[in-house]
C-alpha cells in the first residue's frame, strides 16, 4: 500500500469534524468532546496520520491520560494502527510520566535515582511518625486527615511554606507543621509519594532549564486526554513542556467534569482559549451510542449551567422510545419497582449484562441489595463491596454480634481496635488465650487481669469494655435496634473517628452507617416482636446471599461517578430527590452545577433506554420518614422527551412557573401529599444552631425546602436543606 494510500485508508471511517481533529497541524487544538464521539478514536488516529504524514516520529510523541487502564488501551489501539512504532512513544498516565523523569534526574532535587515511591498505608505511617514527634493526639487529628488535607495541597501546586502562610484554623495550623516536617521527612528516606511524582516533576522542569529544554525539544507533540480533569499541578506541568512549540492537542469535554472532590479544576478547559488565543477548536458532537431523546434530554439538563462551553449532542441512530420517569411511595417502592423491571426485561431476553442502576450515593444501593437478593437477580457492584459487605457495615454489625453472643471472639478480634485505641493484636491474642485457657467467654476475660498486657493496652482495653457494658444494659432493654444501634456508633468513638478524618471517603462511610441505621429503624417498624437476635440474623441472610455467576452476566450497581466512561443498552437512575441527588452538601456548598454533570453523565451512559425514579417520602437517618422534593433536574428535562403527560410538574419550582415563595411552599405540600416540609418550621430572623457550623441567622427561604443561614464564624451565607441539615432552633 502506497503512503498516500495509507493515509487515506487511515481516514475512512471519520466524520468530518474528527477528520479536522486527525489532520490539524501545527499549534494548540482543543477538541471538545461530547459524550460517546469517539474520542480516543480521534487521539490514536491522529498519533497515526502525524507519523504517516512525515510531521512527527514516534519519540517526539508524548501521550497522556488518567488510568493505566486508559493508557494501556490507548497504547494497544495506536500499536494496531502503526505497529511497533508505538513502542518509542510515552503512552502513559500522568504519574507514570513524571516518575520517569524523575528517574533520570532525581538528583537534581536531591534524591537518588533509587528513590522510594510511598503507597497511602507508607504515607500515614510516616504522617503519623511526625505527629508522634509533635505529640500531638492523633485520635483528634488523624493520619488520614493530615494526608488528606497534604494532598489536597500538592494537587493545587501549594508549598508546604506558601500553605503555611495561609492557615486560617488550629487544624490547618496543625497540617502546615505536619506537611513541612513531612516533606522533610520523605527527603531524608529519599522517598516520594504518588503526589510528589507530579509536584517535584513541576519543580525539575521550573529549576533545570537544561533538563525543561531537553524534554521540551524530544516531546513536539504532545496530547491529553480527559483535560476536564486536571488539576493545577497537571496543568503546570504541560505548561512548562509545551510552552516553545505549543503543540498541545488536549482532549475534554467541560459537561463531564465531576471530580473537583480530586482538585480537578474545571478552568483548565474552560479557559484553554485564553491561555491559546490562536487555539484550534474542534466540536465532536455526534454521538454514536445512544438515542436522540436521550441525548435531547442530556443536552436540555446541561443547558442549565452557565459555566459550560455550548455543545448540542445529536446521532443518526434515531428518536428511540421516551425518557421514562416514575414516581414511588418510598425508596422499598422504588426497589421493588426496579426489581421486578430487571426481572421483566430478563424475562423478555434482556441480558443482565446489559442493565445497569445508578446511584447518587453508595448509601442508596442498601435497600436495592436487599430486593435485588430477595429476588434471586445476580448484581455486582462496581467501585466497592456490596453494602453489608462494607468494612462500617460489617464493624457496626460485629459490636452488635458481640452483645448478643459474648463468645463470639471473631467479632471482638474485628471491633476491638476498629476505631483505633490501642489494642493491638498481641494484646487480643492474648485476651483469647487467657478465656481459652480458663475456659470462660471471651467477654469475661476482657473484664479480667490477663496476664501480659500494657498498662497502657489494660486501660485501652478497660474503655473499650465500659462502653460495651452500657450497651449490653441498653440491649437488654429489648427496645429498638435502631437507637441501640445508633447509641453505639456514638459511644464506641466509631462515628467520632470518622469524622475525624475530614475525608470524603470517611463522609460516606458516614453515610453507609446512617443507612444501617435506618434500615434498623425499618426492622423495628416492621418487626412485631423483632429482637436483636432476629434483627442479625435476618442481617446475615443479605450478607451471605450468593454471587450468582451466569451466561447472563451481572446486573450492574454504581455511583454516577463511577459509571464515567462506561455505556449500557439500559440504564435506571433512582433517588431522583433534591437532596438526594442534588446532594444535600452540594446543594448547601452552591455547587450545582457539578451535580448537574453529574447527572449528563449519567444520563449518556444510556444507549436506548434510561429511567429515572423518585420517592415521594425517604427514610432518613435514625428512621424518621420524610416527604422529599422530587430532583429539580428532573423539571429540566423537557416534558416531550419523557412519557409523563404534559401538565405542570408537582416538585420543585422552575422559573416562571411558581411566581412566589407562598406558591412555591403550596406545591411542595400537594407534592408531599399534604406533608409539611421542615422549612416552613423556620422564619427570617430565627437564630440556629449547626451541628457543626456553629450559630447562625435565617437570612431567607427559598422554594425546594431550603433555608440560607448567616454563620457568624464563617461570615457568609450557606443554602441549607431543612430536611437533612443539623440544624434546629436556639
Amino acid at each position: 500500500m502506497s503512503a498516500d494510500a495509507a493515509i487515506d485508508h487511515l481516514l475512512e471511517g471519520l466524520n468530518p469534524p474528527q477528520r479536522d481533529a486527525v489532520m490539524h497541524g501545527e499549534g494548540p487544538m482543543l477538541i471538545l468532546a461530547g459524550a460517546g464521539s469517539g474520542k480516543t478514536r480521534v487521539i490514536t488516529h491522529r498519533i497515526a496520520y502525524l507519523l504517516r504524514t512525515g510531521q512527527a516520529r514516534p519519540g517526539e510523541i508524548l501521550a497522556i491520560t488518567f488510568t493505566n487502564k486508559a493508557a494501556n488501551e490507548m497504547r494497544e489501539r495506536v500499536e494496531h494502527l502503526v505497529g511497533r512504532a508505538s513502542r518509542a512513544m510515552w503512552v502513559m498516565t500522568f504519574h507514570s510520566a513524571c516518575a520517569r523523569m524523575l528517574r533520570a534526574y532525581a538528583n537534581e532535587l536531591g534524591y537518588t535515582r533509587q528513590f522510594t515511591i510511598y503507597d497511602t498505608g507508607d504515607q500515614r505511617r510516616l504522617i503519623k511518625q511526625v505527629l508522634d514527634n509533635h505529640g500531638i493526639d492523633t485520635k483528634r487529628y488523624t493520619p488520614r486527615a493530615m494526608q488528606s488535607q497534604i494532598s489536597s495541597a500538592k494537587n493545587k501546586l501549594i508549598w508546604p511554606e506558601v500553605y503555611a502562610e495561609s492557615v486560617g484554623s488550629p487544624f490547618e495550623e496543625i497540617v502546615a507543621e505536619v506537611y513541612k516536617d513531612y516533606t522533610r521527612e520523605l527527603l531524608r528516606m529519599n522517598a516520594m509519594d504518588y503526589d510528589d511524582l507530579l509536584l517535584n516533576a513541576v519543580r525539575l522542569l521550573e529549576k533545570n532549564q537544561e533538563v525543561r529544554d531537553r524534554y521540551a525539544q524530544q516531546f513536539r507533540w504532545v496530547m491529553v486526554d480527559e483535560y476536564q480533569d486536571t488539576n493545577a499541578v497537571q496543568y503546570r506541568w504541560l505548561q512548562l513542556l509545551t510552552s516553545e512549540h505549543r503543540n498541545l492537542a488536549v482532549v475534554g469535554d467541560d459537561a463531564q467534569s465531576i471530580y473537583s472532590f480530586r482538585a480537578a479544576d474545571i478552568r483548565n478547559i474552560l479557559e484553554f482559549e485564553e491561555d491559546y488565543p490562536d487555539a484550534h477548536v474542534v466540536k465532536l458532537e455526534q454521538n454514536y451510542r445512544s438515542t436522540q431523546t436521550i441525548l435531547d434530554a442530556a443536552n436540555a439538563l446541561i443547558a442549565n449551567n452557565r459555566g459550560q462551553m455550548p455543545k448540542h449532542l445529536w446521532t443518526d441512530l434515531g428518536d428511540g422510545d421516551p425518557v421514562r420517569v416514575r414516581e414511588m411511595a418510598d425508596e422499598y417502592a422504588e426497589a421493588r419497582w426496579v426489581t421486578a423491571e430487571i426481572q421483566r426485561l430478563v424475562d423478555e431476553g434482556v441480558s443482565r449484562a446489559e442493565i445497569a442502576v445508578f446511584y447518587r450515593t453508595n448509601a442508596q444501593s442498601r435497600v436495592l441489595d436487599e430486593m435485588l437478593t430477595r429476588a434471586g437477580v445476580a448484581y455486582q457492584v462496581i467501585g466497592g463491596p456490596k453494602f453489608y459487605e462494607r468494612a462500617e457495615v460489617k464493624d457496626a454489625i460485629a459490636y452488635l454480634t458481640f452483645l448478643v453472643n459474648p463468645r463470639d471472639a471473631t467479632a471482638f478480634t474485628r471491633i476491638a481496635n476498629s476505631p483505633k485505641r490501642g489494642i493491638g493484636q498481641t494484646s487480643m491474642s492474648r485476651v483469647l488465650g487467657y478465656a481459652n485457657d480458663l475456659g470462660i467467654d471471651v467477654w469475661e476475660a476482657a473484664r479480667g487481669e490477663v496476664p501480659g498486657l500494657t498498662k497502657a493496652a489494660r486501660n485501652a482495653l478497660g474503655r473499650f469494655m465500659d462502653a460495651m457494658e452500657t450497651l449490653k444494659a441498653k440491649a437488654a432493654e429489648n427496645g429498638p435496634v435502631a437507637q441501640l444501634l445508633d447509641a453505639l456508633l456514638h459511644e464506641t468513638g466509631y462515628l467520632d473517628a470518622l469524622h475525624a478524618e475530614r475525608t470524603i471517603e470517611a463522609q460516606g462511610r458516614v453515610e453507609n452507617l446512617q443507612e444501617l441505621v435506618s434500615a434498623a429503624a425499618q426492622y423495628d417498624i416492621n418487626a412485631e416482636n423483632g429482637s436483636l437476635e432476629e434483627y442479625l440474623q435476618q442481617t446475615s441472610l443479605f450478607a451471605d446471599a450468593d454471587n450468582i455467576r451466569d451466561d447472563e452476566g451481572l446486573v450492574t450497581l454504581m455511583t454516577m461517578h463511577n459509571a464515567k466512561g462506561l455505556e449500557f443498552p439500559i440504564v435506571f437512575m433512582i433517588g431522583m430527590e433534591d437532596g438526594t441527588f442534588p446532594h444535600s452538601r452540594s446543594i448547601e456548598e452552591s455547587n450545582l452545577e457539578e451535580e448537574r454533570r453529574l447527572a449528563y453523565v449519567g444520563l449518556t451512559r444510556a444507549m436506548r433506554q434510561l429511567t429515572l425514579t423518585y420517592a415521594r417520602r425517604r427514610m432518613g437517618y435514625g428512621g424518621g420518614s420524610a416527604p422529599t422534593i422530587k430532583s429539580r433536574f428532573l423539571d429540566e428535562i423537557p416534558r416531550e422527551l419523557t412519557d409523563q403527560p404534559s401538565r405542570i410538574s408537582r416538585g420543585y419550582p422552575t422559573p416562571g412557573r411558581v411566581a412566589s415563595w407562598s406558591q412555591a411552599a403550596a406545591a411542595s405540600a400537594e407534592y408531599a401529599g399534604g406533608d409539611t416540609n421542615d422549612a416552613q418550621l423556620f422564619r427570617v430572623g430565627d437564630e440556629i444552631v449547626h451541628a457543626q457550623l456553629g450559630d447562625g441567622v435565617v437570612t431567607g427561604l427559598q422554594p425546594g425546602g431550603i433555608v440560607v443561614v448567616h454563620f457568624a464564624g464563617e461570615g457568609r451565607d450557606r443554602s441549607l436543606m431543612a430536611d437533612v441539615a443539623p440544624i434546629k432552633k436556639r
